[in-house]
């Protein structure tokens, strides 16, 4: 198991937008999730920014990766979420900016 973090900025006259989406997430985008081996997904707001933790258990990160950004329906719902948000300085070429884990504690 591989776990990732990311960050974003969310829009702030979106925030009330990005709530009700997530509040009703898709039930085919949820299945893409599930079945691209992604476990423990979770994205939390603080300060304007939103920080997302997911947990890998596959064995083809970048297969199960592309799977999810193919799916017609994730890249609908994508549409509407990344209108939500604004892509970090340090990562123009990446909605989410990766994170680097510096500590872990089971």
């Amino acid at each position: 198991m591989k776990r990732f973090g990311s960050v974003v900025r969310l829009r702030p006259e979106k925030e009330a937008e990005y709530r009700r989406l997530h509040a009703e997430v898709w039930p085919q985008v949820l299945d893409r999730i599930t079945r691209s081996n992604i476990r423990n997904f979770s994205i939390f707001l603080r300060d304007g920014l939103l920080f997302s933790y997911l947990e890998y258990v596959g064995s083809d990160y970048e297969a199960d990766m592309e799977a999810i950004a193919q799916d017609p329906r994730t890249r609908e719902w994508w549409a509407l979420t990344d209108l939500c948000q604004e892509r970090m300085p340090t990562s123009p070429d990446s909605q989410w900016a990766p994170m680097e884990e510096v500590f872990h504690h089971d």
